[in-house]
Order: C-alpha cells, then sequence, then structure tokens
C-alpha cells in the first residue's frame, strides 16, 4: 500500500471514529482518484478527486471531535480581551 492510500485510509478511519459509522468506504480510480462511499459497492458520494482534495473533502464529513483547550488557552484569551478593552 503507497503513501497516498495510506493517507486517504486513515482519514476514512478517523471518519469512522467520528461517525459511529463503520461502513464507510473509499475506493481508488485506475488514475489514482479516490472517492468516498457509505459501504463496498454502494454508488460514489463524492466525485473522484486527488489525495489532498479527498482527505479534505473526508474530514469534513460526519460530526467533528470538540477542539481541546488547555488552561494556557484560556489564560491567554483572557489577557487579550483584557488588553483590548483597556485600549
Amino acid at each position: 500500500m503507497s503513501n497516498r492510500s495510506t493517507r486517504a485510509s486513515n482519514a476514512i478511519d478517523r471518519l469512522k471514529e467520528r461517525s459511529g459509522n463503520p461502513g464507510w468506504s473509499m475506493s481508488r480510480t485506475g488514475s489514482g482518484h479516490f472517492f468516498l462511499t457509505e459501504g463496498p459497492g454502494k454508488p460514489p458520494l463524492c466525485p473522484p478527486m486527488e489525495l489532498d482534495e479527498f482527505v479534505a473533502f473526508v474530514n469534513a464529513q460526519g460530526p467533528q471531535k470538540p477542539q481541546r483547550i488547555s488552561k494556557l488557552d484560556v489564560a491567554f484569551e483572557k489577557q487579550l480581551t483584557r488588553k483590548a478593552s483597556k485600549a
């Protein structure tokens, strides 16, 4: 399996984990393009795409993970808000 396929497969694995749907699948055309389906043998949900475009498309599908925010990020935001209100 090439790096291209591995990167696309990892995007599909993340989608399966986020959505809780183990049926997501990808296919690769003879020209090296990828497309997403809801399962093997089902119709494609997108036109065939280049790797970067496909990974971005898959990452945008399904529920998104909330972004983790550290205590330091929260404190920094408070400082920025205080400095902005003083100006």
